[in-house]
């Protein structure tokens, strides 16, 4: 039999991964996807099944790498442009945008970056016709190499959120957190038990928080332990807020908005009994299955925490409420470029229907946590504040420093938790950091 015939851009190693890459940035600024849809579950784009593992992270670093250094490689490009990107072929620009972050951040040989990004070009309707300018703009990036990073602060978070950074927390903080972002993170694991054996078998470290932390590449289900169900993938920070309740075992603790289930974890595997209500039935199948793998009894309730109403209350009520997500920038570098502050209003009045009907939901004598991955007061200091102005039946449990491990940088003034992304230094960036979260511990009055 003849063999099939093949193209010859299918047999170019390497051209299916930065074409998915492509694909990806372009979702995230075109469309508005998020990384994540895009990279799992129903919204995953199609050619990922195709991939083999190497090219998945390859795929996977040049579609972070470029978000991450959007700002520095739009200044640097357009430098090279007299016309701007080519308005007829926005497809171009993100050609452009994959092939500079491969001259600059990744291990590539120039002369493999400028091929591969050409026949990309090639390959596109629309694009094909800028092939000679993709091949010249490049080629100058490379020659450029020395000088082309400068200022990652300014141009790689954007205005707006910079802004509002420099006015909440200062400069200096503002500065450090985004060069925080600006780096890739590493891998955090909260372990059912027997941290420090486990951070032996990862190749990682026991972190303050009692996450173990790694420096792992490739699937994360080839880590030891996925299998046998002795970990989550959960950030440092994000593991604080379901250790407020304190002693859960054989209480009734019910978290809100709980996909992607870390923290019902939590609280199931300290021996709570837990109950993980969110309204999307797909994203709680997902949690289910993870709860199976870890070997956890947890009720799970698909439903709108808004109109749920379940004939009881709880001893515990963990609210983690969708809000902008600015804390997560280091692991979800699409987050400012999806974003933006006229986002504040919406998600701020759903935060506070969410609190209200938190409350409802929690026993006389028990305790709400309230928690944000966001670094906007709005979502988080001054929720709480309005909260406690006008329903008298919360009143606030300062959370202490034994909380936290420790670190008294974590709480704020009033007894809230603040973490910043460039907490938990380390000389060496990839193993410092933590999300940005806010928490504050409630107790609704007998």
């Amino acid at each position: 039999m003849p063999r099939p015939r093949t193209s010859p851009q299918a047999e170019v190693p390497g051209l299916a991964a930065r074409r998915i890459a492509v694909d990806i940035v372009d979702g995230v600024l075109r469309k508005k996807l998020a990384l994540d849809e895009q990279l799992s579950g129903k919204g995953a784009h199609l050619g990922l099944a195709a991939l083999a593992d190497r090219d998945r992270a390859l795929m996977r670093r040049l579609t972070a790498t470029v978000l991450r250094r959007l700002g520095t490689l739009r200044h640097l490009l357009l430098g090279f442009l007299d016309k701007g990107f080519p308005a007829d072929a926005p497809r171009t620009e993100t050609i452009l945008l994959v092939g500079a972050a491969q001259i600059l951040w990744l291990d590539v040989p120039d002369h493999a970056a400028v091929d591969l990004s050409v026949r990309l070009a090639q390959a596109d309707r629309r694009a094909a016709r800028h092939a000679g300018l993709i091949n010249a703009v490049l080629r100058k990036v490379a020659q450029s190499r020395d000088t082309a990073i400068t200022d990652k602060v300014q141009r790689d978070t954007p205005a707006w959120l910079i802004a509002r950074w420099r006015k909440n927390y200062g400069t200096e903080t503002a500065r450090a957190i985004a060069l925080a972002n600006g780096h890739e993170p590493a891998l955090d694991l909260s372990v059912k038990k027997d941290p420090q054996v486990w951070a032996e078998h990862v190749h990682g470290r026991v972190m303050p928080t009692g996450t173990v932390r790694t420096l792992a590449h490739g699937a994360i289900t080839l880590l030891p332990g996925f299998t046998e169900g002795a970990w989550w993938v959960q950030d440092a920070a994000a593991s604080i807020p379901a250790k407020l309740f304190g002693d859960v075992a054989g209480r009734d603790i019910c978290d809100l908005c709980a996909a992607p289930g870390g923290k019902t974890a939590q609280l199931a595997a300290a021996g709570a009994n837990a109950t993980a209500v969110d309204r999307s039935p797909a994203r709680l199948s997902r949690v289910s299955e993870n709860f199976a793998r870890l070997g956890l009894k947890v009720e799970t309730i698909a439903a709108d925490a808004l109109e749920w109403k379940p004939e009881r209350q709880f001893d515990g009520v963990l609210l983690d409420a969708p809000c902008t997500s600015t804390g997560t920038i280091r692991r979800h570098p699409d987050v400012p470029w999806l974003k933006s502050e006229a986002d504040l209003g919406v998600l701020t009045s759903l935060q506070t229907r969410l609190l209200d009907r938190a409350v409802e939901l929690t026993r006389p004598g028990g305790t709400l946590v309230y928690c944000v991955c966001s670094l906007e007061p709005e979502e988080g200091e001054q929720q709480i504040e309005a909260l406690l102005a006008r329903d008298p039946r919360v009143t606030r449990k300062p959370i202490e420093p034994a909380d936290v491990f420790g670190h008294a940088e974590f709480i704020t003034a009033d007894g809230a938790l603040r973490t910043l992304p460039h907490y938990l230094p380390d000389p060496e960036p990839q193993w410092a950091g933590l999300d940005g979260f806010y928490a504050a511990r409630l107790v609704r009055q007998p």
